[in-house]
């Protein structure tokens, strides 16, 4: 039997540790960490910036430069300099407001603080102004826009017999709105096929032949709306001998569409993690199926901000319909026959006529074509919610089938022995090569 040694007790330990020598006592001939010394001589750190929620104090300050800015810059352009109008104000007062952040900032600390300061102000002040921008335009037609509204025959009724200096009471848009709707429908058939498959040969095919199509797809984003009117109007008409018509309209409207959602596509289809790919061919799904089943579905959303952004540059143009269809009093609901007329070349004709009630329906127009753009991106935001139960995980798993199985169920009855299958054998029944 093997005895361990007891512990030493603890006056034993003590007295063990005051022999040792002093140096082995410090540790210093043994290796370990060493914390750096400050050094009392070196210039201070500098500060960095501060996070989290700004003070009471802090917001005072801030704001507090601010309306400083909007008084120099008051003083400036309307005592000083002759500079009047709101333009030379908001340019002035945003340059004053920079400068004081800038100070402030300087105060409370170092360059970082400065910088931080600035550039926040600067992201703040552009957002600021796209969003004043977009509420302005929006309140300055709705304001203008909303008498024709009141009258129910603005929107069951043409203007066919009616002239555009009549009273609200008489005529309507129900042509243009009919127009518009036919035309872009052409447009969204011709346009979602081609657009989207051409973003899944970009992102899934590659090659060097899809970094060509990319190219292309790219400078086909800044055509101009009137080269893309004479080209069908070229072809379409003058070569083939087709008459002006919706149809010619939707097709021209649809080379404007075709670049925007293609582009906004291919973007949408790379974010895409490549995970679910693998995972999806790693379960013996084809590429193809891969792409149908778990990347569009998973890429839906994104989708369909693509498919907003191709409608909401069609559903404006003019300049198109002008040259392939041409504006008409009447409605017309046959997309071959004769010519069609839209919103925007209904608000275009309009306006160009001076006459007040004319005007008016414009703006009418104007606040109906909004409010168009807005029901299609409710729509299309609605059909992109992905369904219940239907997650990608699901989906990927789904991609493969189980396997039926083959063999037959063992007869389990007792006395009775489980009929082998040919080519099988029991595991209790010795093979030939055993015996």
């Amino acid at each position: 039997m093997t005895t361990l040694p007891a512990p030493p007790r603890a006056s034993e330990a003590d007295a063990a540790t005051a022999h040792q020598p002093a140096a082995h006592q410090a540790g210093t001939h043994q290796p370990g960490t060493h914390l750096p010394q400050a050094d009392p001589d070196a210039p201070p750190a500098t500060p960095l910036a501060t996070l989290g929620r700004p003070t009471a104090d802090e917001l005072f300050r801030r704001y507090g430069a601010w309306v400083a800015a909007a008084g120099l810059a008051y003083l400036l352009t309307q005592q000083v300099l002759p500079l009047p109008g709101v333009p030379w104000f908001l340019i002035t007062f945003f340059c004053f407001g920079l400068l004081t952040t800038a100070v402030l900032a300087a105060t409370d600390g170092g360059w970082i603080e400065v910088k931080n300061r600035v550039v926040e102000a600067t992201v703040t002040g552009g957002a600021l102004v796209v969003g004043l921008a977009l509420v302005s335009t929006l309140g300055f037609i709705l304001l203008q826009g909303w008498r024709p509204l009141l009258h129910l025959n603005f929107f069951t009724q043409d203007m066919s017999g009616v002239g555009w200096a009549s009273e609200l009471d008489q005529g309507g848009i129900l042509h243009a709105i009919v127009g518009s709707l036919i035309e872009l429908s052409i447009a969204l058939v011709v346009t979602l096929p081609l657009g989207i498959g051409t973003a899944v040969f970009m992102t899934e095919v590659g090659g060097r032949f899809a970094r060509l199509v990319r190219t292309v797809v790219e400078a086909m984003t800044a055509l101009p709306s009137i080269v893309a009117g004479l080209f069908v109007y070229t072809v379409w008409i003058l070569t083939l001998g087709m008459p002006q018509s919706g149809l010619a309209a939707g097709l021209a409207i649809s080379v404007m569409m075709l670049p925007i959602i293609a582009r906004a596509a291919d973007v949408v289809l790379r974010v895409v993690p490549g995970n679910l790919r693998e995972a999806s061919l790693a379960l013996g799904a084809s590429r193809w199926k891969t792409v149908w089943h778990v990347v569009l579905p998973t890429a839906r959303p994104g989708l369909a901000t693509a498919v907003i952004l191709g409608v909401a540059r069609g559903v404006g143009e003019t300049s198109p319909v002008l040259l392939t269809s041409g504006a008409s009093d009447y409605l017309n609901v046959h997309p071959t026959q004769n010519t069609m007329n839209s919103l925007p070349l209904f608000i275009f004709k309009l306006v160009l006529s001076g006459e007040p009630n004319a005007v008016l329906r414009a703006y009418g127009a104007a606040t109906v074509l909004l409010l168009l753009v807005l029901a299609l991106f409710v729509v299309a935001r609605v059909a992109a919610r992905p369904r219940k139960g239907t997650s990608v995980a699901a989906r990927v798993r789904g991609l493969v089938r189980p396997r039926r199985r083959t063999a037959a169920t063992p007869d389990t009855t007792p006395g009775t022995t489980p009929a082998s299958t040919p080519g099988t054998t029991h595991p209790d029944t010795p093979s030939e090569e055993t015996r």
